[in-house]
């Protein structure tokens, strides 16, 4: 398989993770990080589908890096994880209704440019 698909396939195994997880914290909503509260947050935590699914997206981009990194320079294939500040910053735009003003934009854009030169350089 093509290195650069392994990468975009981790890169979005990450956003999908983050954005699963952030879904299943959004059910759960704020708590206190006590002792006392630790059992019933945890097994809330412990049984919720998007928290659960984030996880697993999680293990699977691990083993998905696992398989780049025994074929791609880590100096390359690390700062392409950058990517998945802008696919999460977007999917979190479009899907959660979370808030995309310049400054972020800005970055977005500024991240977009060092990927682009990193990959020259390979």
């Amino acid at each position: 398989m093509n290195p650069m698909l392994l990468i975009l396939t981790g890169v979005m195994l990450n956003a999908a993770a983050q954005l699963l997880l952030k879904v299943g914290m959004q059910r759960i909503g704020h708590f206190d990080l006590t002792l006392a509260n630790a059992w019933p947050v945890g097994l809330q935590v412990a049984t919720s589908l998007p928290i659960i699914g984030g996880m697993a997206c999680y293990v699977i981009s691990i083993l998905v890096w696992l398989v780049v990194l025994s074929r791609v320079e880590v100096s390359m294939a690390y700062p392409m994880v950058s990517l998945g500040y802008v696919v999460t910053a977007l999917a979190a735009y479009f899907w959660l209704g979370e808030q995309l003003g310049p400054m972020r934009l800005a970055g977005i854009v500024i991240i977009l440019i060092g990927v682009w030169m990193v990959s020259r350089t390979a």
